[in-house]
């Protein structure tokens, strides 16, 4: 069936009465251009016209060069389209990071731009659009974006209390949707970790802590995102499962692997085959992308069907973990990306922090663990090996061409990474047509629908802790808000007090507490580190008492991460816990008119020094009826 071309500068060829796009420009036929053919035979016939500096550019998935500096690299509004340039059409880069904050018909002209760009290459292969999660309530540098006008849903540990696959299904496919109108076609997407420690500032990206309910999720969500349970199509946006395996295994402290300090993950021999469990949903429904974690096993690790002790070194270095368990036991053939600046050096800034009264930047970030000692052509050599077949955060093609030509790395290999690449591009219908409708962006980006749907699905996500009787409520009273907005309030057929001896209830907003631990680090200065529970003369804590000594108080927690309400519980008479919430849901639960049905995707950090009072919900799977 004659698909839809489209093109900028790329002529059409007409054989057989149907027609066909001319990307290289020569006038004939070529079994690259011809849509008749598989994915496979057309990635084998063009990867036999590329250069090697055209097949290194396929393996790099940069950050673009924005027109405006930021804190994070590619982050903005707009790129620049001058340094673009360079790196399309010099250095043949095939893959780009959007972090982009603009209107949906801003960010869908300038991916209409980059593809046009492309098209002008010598062989016209279109480039692929890949984002970090931005449908979320959460965000932080470097791991996620802001929602701005996209559908804000629960964060995914709020799909875990829901605990409905097809719900996960649903809002994968609402991404889905949203991607596709502004040129996104990679989701690095779902995290299939495990959240098993609270203190863990990337528990907001994990759906729960039970290998079998994530690998459930992580199953779903896959499906919805790639448009079915048989891996991808024109449809597709492509999802990368991400961080193989074991990213989180944390250290009892719940640094974050990004950083040096928090480098040495804490798995066991005995428990691995857990984490990796929660992967296998995944590969069920053919995922397209795979992302390694930045963290490097420890000492004396085994895995099942694996000689020797696993290689300490980062996942995206490791073959056994790569090629031997991902590849091997699984089967997978898709792409793996490894994760931004795996290769880069780690200065004395990135290992120590930033010197005293300078604060940490861009140029401080590097996750080269195990491999510290290798120079760059070493680190590429070395990933390339292991199984990785692009390079997140990269955009210089030289060090992997040096790494050829000085015999450190095979050109076969190369070869292998770069058709799985082209695989998947012509699977997704790239090369019949890359671009998307400006207007119909901002139609489709945030619409209605899809709003209703995650306003449903933050009720679903809502897990009632506490309640001593304060709600249901009824229609009419009077409450007293703190951190709450007074006009979801009215809306609900509540009235608002301006003090809490006048109200019937009290409402305070609460977001589990942390510590800044590490001011002079990239991701530390930045990632919400440290104890998850109040201590005397907090500032939160002692509001709450104040305003709970005159009225009863609800507590609404937004859990970014598993919160410890040993000190909280004592003082209010409910407590509602949340994943990312309008308070519209949140009104819709205390008024009665939403049954809470939500139950914890992991156990909360009380458990471990005290027993909870009878009637507190606080493990994996509890939550209470009103």
């Amino acid at each position: 069936m004659q698909p839809e071309l489209c093109a900028r500068s790329i002529g059409q060829l007409r054989v057989d009465g149907l027609l066909f796009k001319d990307h290289n420009g020569d006038g004939r036929l070529d079994p690259y251009e011809d849509w008749r053919l598989t994915p496979q035979e057309r990635a084998v016939d063009l990867l036999g016209r590329m250069t090697l500096q055209e097949k290194v550019g396929a393996m790099l998935h940069a950050n673009p060069p924005t027109t405006q500096a930021a804190a994070i690299p590619g982050a903005g509004s707009a790129w620049d389209f001058a340094s673009m340039r360079e790196l399309v059409l010099q250095r043949h880069v095939g893959a780009f990071l959007n972090r982009l904050q603009a209107p949906p018909a801003e960010l869908a002209r300038q991916a209409n731009t980059l593809q046009a760009l492309a098209e002008e290459g010598r062989l016209g292969i279109p480039v692929i659009l890949s984002s970090d999660p931005r449908s979320h309530f959460s965000h932080s540098q470097g791991v996620s974006v802001a929602a701005g006008g996209f559908t804000q849903w629960p964060d995914a540990p709020g799909f875990g209390a829901a605990g409905n696959a097809e719900l996960v299904r649903a809002f994968a496919d609402g991404v889905r949707e949203e991607y596709r109108a502004v040129g996104v076609r990679m989701a690095l997407s779902p995290m299939a970790d495990l959240a098993l420690q609270p203190r863990w500032h990337r528990c907001n990206g994990c759906f729960g802590s039970s290998p079998e309910d994530v690998r459930s999720l992580v199953q779903a969500y896959v499906a919805g995102m790639q448009g079915g349970m048989d891996g991808l199509g024109p449809q597709s946006v492509v999802s990368v499962v991400k961080h193989w395996v074991g990213y989180g295994a944390t250290s009892p402290e719940g640094f974050d692997a990004h950083n040096h300090y928090g480098r040495l993950l804490d798995l066991r021999s005995d428990g691995i085959e857990n984490h990796i469990r929660a992967f296998a949903g995944a590969f069920e429904v053919g995922v397209g992308g795979v992302m390694p974690s930045y963290g490097m096993p420890p000492p004396g690790l085994r895995v099942p069907d694996v000689a020797g002790d696993i290689e300490q070194v980062g996942m995206s270095f490791n073959r056994q973990m790569v090629t031997d368990v991902l590849r091997g036991r699984f089967g997978f053939d898709g792409v793996v990306i490894s994760d931004w600046h795996v290769t880069d050096d780690c200065t004395r800034a990135c290992i120590e922090g930033a010197q005293d009264g300078l604060r940490p930047g861009p140029a401080d970030i590097a996750m080269p663990w195990g491999v510290e000692h290798l120079d760059r052509p070493g680190r590429f050599a070395k990933a390339v090996q292991a199984g990785v077949d692009q390079f997140g955060g990269a955009d210089d093609p030289r060090w992997i061409v040096s790494a050829v030509r000085d015999g450190l790395l095979a050109q076969s290999l190369i070869d292998q990474a770069v058709r799985r690449i082209l695989v998947q591009k012509f699977s997704l219908g790239l090369f019949e047509n890359p671009y998307v409708d400006e207007d119909a962006a901002a139609r489709v980006v945030g619409r209605p629908g899809l709003k209703a749907m995650a306003l449903d699905a933050q009720r679903s996500s809502l897990v009632v802790a506490k309640n001593a009787g304060c709600v249901p409520l009824a229609r009419g009273k009077k409450l007293f808000l703190e951190g709450i907005d007074a006009q979801a309030a009215w809306a609900a057929g509540f009235t608002v007090a301006e003090r809490p001896g006048d109200a019937d209830l009290a409402i305070v907003g609460l977001r589990t507490p942390h510590e800044l631990l590490h001011p002079r680090h990239f991701f530390g200065s930045r990632y919400r580190e440290g104890r998850t529970g109040w201590l005397a003369g907090d500032a939160d804590l002692e509001r709450v008492r104040v305003i709970a000594a005159q009225v009863p108080t609800v507590a609404s927690v937004y859990m970014d991460r598993p919160a410890d309400l040993g000190a909280l519980e004592p003082l209010v008479a409910g407590i509602v816990l949340h994943f990312g919430v309008q308070e519209q849901a949140l009104f819709d639960l205390l008024s009665g008119r939403h049954t809470p049905t939500g139950r914890l995707p992991f156990d909360l950090p009380w458990l471990q020094s005290k027993s909870p009072p009878t009637g507190l919900a606080l493990r994996r799977g509890e939550g209470l009826s009103l």
